[in-house]
């Protein structure tokens, strides 16, 4: 997999854009419709950060419900999508079919023929209302779609006393059009004279129908032809699923009948189920938060920080590079969410220096891809993955990130393993100290960078805010931690910090005295506010730190505003804001404005903002088209007969069961966002998954894993056909390389399945729970249940590493690599061959349980006494063939007497 590359051409900034949206087929705006899109963007974010702050209480506008909340939040990432995906480039199937028919039609009738010519007009009409080839301008299409979207979320807003009589009087019991439009009354009469009867269906059944096909457009749009067609038809299958005949093989897939005003009415004007249920609901409240918190910290150059400092901290090892990529790689992909995303931005940084260091160019490009998915399963964020589990399982967020904390180290570990395999195999040293930045100075420079990420933590696991305050808190703290950055040179240092030291105490003061702010006080001392009652210091103070994100901001931009175009040391935002403060400040005629401290910061602010919607549109398009697969299981009563049936074909195994829930996921995950995966696979599986009595949070991790495989499974594989793209290597071979990187999100899961203490959780009276310091020191129950099932999972996943590779201290045969992998079963997950010998014992009409500690600890141990057998032939192995190497070498190179 090595080869001597000094290949160093990287891609520039606009090459690596042109490449993402490429992958993800979004646009490149430029001028009035790229305003328009930042504008709506910031918009959105703002929404969402008001949610964050005070819930849906929106001040004099009042409280929004539930519903309004999901409708106005869908309805923003609808309108983005329809700007920034196009409905069309020409390319595809569909577009090649019809732009068959001009040449046809010339060849037909004649290029001169009227009938040929109105053909190429209605062509050329079409190609200008909807065909974007250059991925760079609004269509005609987009604009009314984009109308068309506003008009559900103005009835939600408007009538949802109405819409609360249509679980009473049903979708049709409430106004027609033409009575919520009474000028529309003449239209609605005339097309029911026609034999239409517009005038008998209810307004909201047409705008139900209409969100509905809204959502999967723009599902088609962002997401691709796949999922739009499996929530299609599971629409259709709620609709006619009850003419599957009941006594068939798949009777246990016949489901009511059901009318098109109850299904629509369920799919869209309910939050219990369909498009506006648990998943938007989700996303609303916890997942836009943190990834507008993961943008933030991208913009404030978080992200190169650390690439830098892993960089600065690893590079000069064996295989370096490649290990500092496996870390930066895992912390990007926790925040952002997306592998293709961070496999292009990130493998910008860490490809090319890979393939400097030695490795090839579809190692690299593997590597960057495996490492960008899995930083989906890394705690404390987890991509938006963790707040669909803590909302699915009812497992507080703390437990969540606890137990998903060890499978995630185990699986880096094992990259971190077989890159440094790699490097041993092709001679593959480090770089230059020289070409690294001090780890010294690069931490005392950015250490800032790493408080978010611990007030964060501290937030969720020790204060136990909810996530959504969390979120809140921990944006406003990088917001504000920013603001001091940009204010902060040798001048400014001690006025700046004095300031907001003093503000801060004068605040406490404040609270201690009057019970009320800075500003309160002062009101009222002068009269003009009310006195409440003083509090106690420490209450104070601690009202006070609340306050301190407000108090730091305003002082900062208070310095930034008096000396805008002071010095910033500290200041080093992501390139993408300094090209946006170029552009922007260009395009209003004050090309000056970019070097200004206080107009990078502002740009920084709205940069963030504007990131975070666009990066949420196809995570909350996702989630509100795959809703539609739980809702129609719940509204058409096919859960239970679904696990009938699911329990049927397997048997009554848990082992066949878990294999088939890992190639459903593996399957619906490939092409598809890993959050749609795992809400459509969720519904489908959970009930059959937790019968077989499978702890529910490994069984949703499960999930997880083999969904997060699709992002580097062949053929599809997007994750690692973009880091073939940013490393120029060929496609299927960094997607196979990748694919083999990754195998440990295959036999971690299976283990922690089988051994739920490996992601710490013990079962008792109340079901399973994450332990605690007491089931710690209970030793009868730490040491087998938790300590061994750990040390045997990394071992494994280190045997695993040496299978992959096929070298340690020597290379390793093909037998040697068989035992290896033999090694790693039996130590991570020794229940594997002893359920699968109890299936055939099972056929022969014997049905022993092999599956007891005693039997499963005693498989371990012939698993670890191999590895360390194997381990030392190969080490004895290698320093043989080191000897025989230095002495080829000495014999070659050490003069002669007479040449000395």
């Amino acid at each position: 997999m090595s080869v001597d590359n000094r290949d160093t051409e990287a891609h520039s900034d606009e090459e690596q854009d042109d490449l993402l949206e490429t992958i993800e087929r979004s646009r490149s705006h430029r001028g009035a419709a790229a305003a328009l899109v930042t504008l709506i963007a910031i918009t959105f974010s703002t929404f969402q950060l008001w949610i964050a702050a005070r819930s849906y209480s929106f001040g004099w506008l009042g409280s929004l419900q539930q519903l309004q909340v999901n409708t106005i939040h869908v309805t923003f990432a609808l309108v983005l999508a329809f700007l920034l995906f196009p409905a069309s480039r020409g390319e595809g199937f569909v577009a090649s079919q019809f732009g068959a028919i001009e040449p046809a039609a010339r060849k037909r009738f004649g290029p001169e023929s009227g009938l040929t010519r109105l053909v190429e007009r209605l062509g050329d009409g079409v190609r200008w209302a909807a065909v974007d080839r250059n991925l760079a301008q609004v269509t005609p299409l987009d604009v009314v779609l984009i109308a068309l979207s506003l008009l559900p979320a103005i009835y939600t807003a408007r009538e949802y006393s109405e819409i609360q009589q249509m679980a009473l009087f049903g979708i049709q019991g409430v106004r027609p059009i033409h009575e919520v439009y009474p000028t529309l009354e003449p239209l609605v009469m005339g097309i029911a004279a026609l034999g239409i009867p517009l005038d008998e269906v209810s307004y909201g059944f047409l705008l139900g129908i209409l969100g509905i096909l809204l959502v999967l457009e723009a599902t088609r749009r962002t997401l691709g032809l796949l999922l739009m067609s499996l929530v299609s038809l599971f629409i259709v299958y709620a609709r006619w699923g009850y003419l599957v005949p009941s006594d068939s093989a798949i009777g246990a897939m016949s489901i009511p009948a059901e009318s098109w005003g109850n299904i629509v009415y369920n799919l869209w004007y309910t939050t219990e189920a369909g498009i506006m249920s648990t998943p938007v609901t989700v996303s609303v409240r916890f997942i836009f938060i943190f990834i507008l918190f993961g943008a933030f910290l991208e913009m404030s150059g978080a992200g190169k920080w650390f690439i830098d400092l892993a960089y600065s901290l690893t590079g000069t090892k064996r295989g370096g590079p490649a290990k500092a990529s496996v870390v930066s790689s895992g912390f990007m992909g926790m925040l952002s969410g997306s592998s293709i995303a961070n496999t292009v931005t990130t493998g910008a940084f860490t490809i090319p220096l890979m393939k400097r260091a030695g490795y090839s160019p579809e190692f690299s490009g593997a590597v960057e891809s495996s490492s960008s998915s899995g930083g989906q399963m890394l705690p404390p964020v987890m991509g938006a993955a963790a707040f669909l589990i803590v909302e699915f399982t009812g497992t507080p967020f703390a437990d969540v990130i606890v137990a998903a904390a060890l499978p995630a180290l185990a699986f880096f570990f094992g990259m971190w393993v077989m890159v440094h395999f790699e490097a041993v195999r092709g001679g593959i040293g480090g770089l230059s100290k020289a070409e690294l930045p001090d780890p010294i100075e690069e931490l005392r420079t950015g250490w800032f960078y790493l408080l978010p990420i611990v007030l964060l933590l501290y937030f969720l696991v020790i204060a136990r805010f909810s996530i959504n305050r969390a979120g809140w808190y921990t944006i406003v703290a990088v917001v504000a931690l920013l603001a001091v950055v940009a204010a902060y040179n040798e001048r400014t240092r001690l006025p700046l910090l004095g300031t907001i030291a003093a503000l801060y105490l004068g605040q406490a003061a404040a609270y201690a005295t009057t019970g009320s702010g800075l500003v309160s006080a002062v009101q009222t001392l002068a009269g003009t506010g009310a006195a409440a009652d003083p509090i106690p210091i420490t209450a104070a103070a601690t009202a006070a730190v609340s306050d301190l994100g407000a108090i730091v901001i305003f002082v900062s931009i208070a310095f930034l505003l008096a000396q805008p175009r002071g010095d910033a040391p500290l200041l080093d935002f992501a390139d993408d804001v300094d090209t946006a403060a170029t552009r922007s400040a260009t395009a209003v005629g004050r090309p000056e404005l970019a070097s200004s401290r206080a107009y990078q910061y502002l740009t920084f602010v709205g940069k963030s903002m504007d990131s975070g919607a666009r990066t949420a549109t196809t995570v909350v398009v996702a989630v509100a088209a795959a809703g539609v697969v739980p809702g129609v299981i719940s509204v058409s009563g096919l859960g239970p007969n679904l696990a009938a049936l699911i329990d049927i074909v397997s048997g009554g195994s848990i082992l066949i069961l878990l294999v088939l829930t890992g190639f459903a996921s593996i399957i619906f995950g490939m092409g598809m966002p890993t959050t749609a995966m795992y809400i459509i696979l969720v519904a489908m599986l959970e009930t059959p998954i937790s019968d077989v009595g499978i702890a529910i949070l490994a069984g949703h991790l499960f999930i997880l894993y083999f969904g997060l495989m699709a992002d580097v499974t062949p053929p599809v594989a997007v994750a690692a056909f973009a880091g073939a793209g940013v490393a120029k290597a060929d496609e299927l071979k960094t997607a196979t390389i990748a694919f083999l990187l990754s195998l440990n999100k295959i036999l971690v899961p299976f283990a922690f399945v089988f051994s739920p203490g490996i992601l710490l959780l013990r079962q008792g009276s109340d079901g399973w729970n994450v332990i605690g310091w007491a089931d710690v020191a209970d030793v009868g129950f730490f040491v087998p249940d938790v300590l061994i099932p750990v040390v045997g999972m990394f071992l494994g996943v280190y045997a695993l590493g040496v299978t992959i590779i096929g070298y340690q201290y020597a290379s390793v045969s093909s037998v040697g690599r068989a035992l290896y992998s033999v090694a790693s079963v039996l130590l991570m997950v020794p229940e594997l061959p002893l359920l699968v010998a109890e299936g055939l014992l099972t056929l022969v009409g014997v049905a022993p349980s092999l599956t007891t500690f005693e039997v499963t600890v005693s498989l371990r141990g012939i698993g670890l006494v191999m590895l360390a057998g194997l381990t030392n032939h190969n080490r004895s192995r290698g320093k043989k063939e080191s000897g025989e190497s230095e002495r080829d070498e000495s014999a070659v190179t050490a003069p002669t007497p007479g040449e000395a």
